[in-house]
């Protein structure tokens, strides 16, 4: 008996259904947090939030976009699209992971906590930023499943805002912990082997 494939209606359900059940588990792991020490400026934090947004406008909304950005960058069936949802699950995986060995730690913003501690486990062993990289492999395989313009381009805006996050985080965690040289020395910041 051969494999069931997934029609295309069905994958237009399972990938926004994976990406509310990750925005829950985000939401219930966001209650339980350390007090802030510091918090970047509102100027900085727009550099990363507005990539972001402009990047669930692009995923979520097709509606309001022009017509070019709904134009298809590969050709319609199921294959890719299939693909693409198990790297959103795998991407979406691979930042729960990481969100749930930062622990209290986590932020949405860049931040300081009281007492804050500087992860090295889990996915932390392989990049310094892994929940970065688990919503850049999840928005891509979204790319993959949607197959329109659109889904490059939000990969696009979330990379430019995840790369100037990651350069004040970098900042500031260099500036309270001594060993972060090291540690950046030891692991990839992003991408293994490449960034």
């Amino acid at each position: 008996m051969g494999a069931i494939m997934p029609s295309a209606s069905a994958l237009r359900v399972v990938v926004p259904a994976l990406w509310l059940a990750w925005a829950a588990i985000w939401i219930i792991a966001a209650r339980s947090t350390k007090p802030t020490r510091w918090r970047e400026g509102v100027g900085s934090r727009a550099l990363h939030v507005v990539p972001a947004l402009a990047c669930v406008i692009l995923l979520a909304a097709p509606h309001w976009l022009p017509r070019a950005l709904l134009l298809r960058f590969r050709p319609p069936g199921l294959l890719l699209p299939v693909i693409g949802a198990v790297i959103v699950a795998g991407g979406l995986g691979v930042s729960v992971w990481a969100r749930l060995h930062l622990g209290r730690n986590w932020s949405g913003i860049v931040t300081l906590k009281e007492g804050h501690a500087l992860i090295r486990s889990g996915p932390y062993r392989v990049v310094r930023h892994p929940i970065y990289t688990g919503l850049l492999i999840a928005i891509l395989g979204t790319a993959l499943t949607i197959g329109e313009w659109r889904g490059l381009l939000a990969v696009a805006c979330v990379l430019a805002g995840f790369l100037w996050k990651i350069h004040v985080e970098e900042r500031q965690l260099r500036e309270t912990f001594p060993e972060y040289d090291q540690y950046c020395r030891e692991t990839a910041a992003l991408i293994p082997l490449l960034y």
